[in-house]
């Protein structure tokens, strides 16, 4: 009578072959992380640039008080959530344009706000040159590197 069963050898051949899947399987999970990490990444710079227009409209149309020369962008990012008083209505009413600032994906230390992971570029900073100022132009981030498309994240 012959025991019923698998072999030694046959499992250890089976074992091998999942490894060899599971290795072949691994350079593509991290590019599916890096791939969403990287949608996240342009969806926040989409939102918080969306705010920053929306300001600068409200600004315009005399909802925002502006000083004499302002640009006529928020001075921080944190007046986009935290709301600025509405000088067009006549009840003391603020206008807010983001419910949170989005947190740069790429930032490796997670107890940062999420207003400080972000790199700004004021309203008189070249585009090639982008420095803080009295104001927040453009926001970009500060993970080093290059995404998928070959461009660097600080450039998108």
């Amino acid at each position: 009578m012959r025991a019923r069963g698998f072999t030694l050898i046959e499992l250890v051949i089976t074992l091998a072959i999942v490894g060899l899947l599971a290795t072949a399987a691994m350079p593509l999970a991290e590019m599916v992380a890096r791939r969403e990490k990287e949608a996240d990444l342009r969806l926040a710079l989409r939102q918080i640039r969306e705010g920053l227009d929306a300001y600068r409209v409200a600004a315009q149309t005399g909802h925002i008080k502006l000083e004499l020369g302002a640009s006529g962008y928020p001075p921080d990012l944190k007046s986009l959530y935290a709301g600025v008083e509405d000088a067009g209505s006549e009840k003391k009413v603020n206008l807010y344009f983001l419910r949170r600032i989005p947190r740069d994906p790429f930032f490796p230390d997670g107890s940062v706000p999420a207003e400080e992971t972000w790199g700004l570029r004021s309203y008189q900073s070249p585009p090639q040159d982008p420095q803080p100022g009295d104001d927040v132009f453009d926001v970009y981030s500060l993970a080093p590197g290059k995404g998928l498309n070959g461009a660097a994240y600080h450039d998108w």
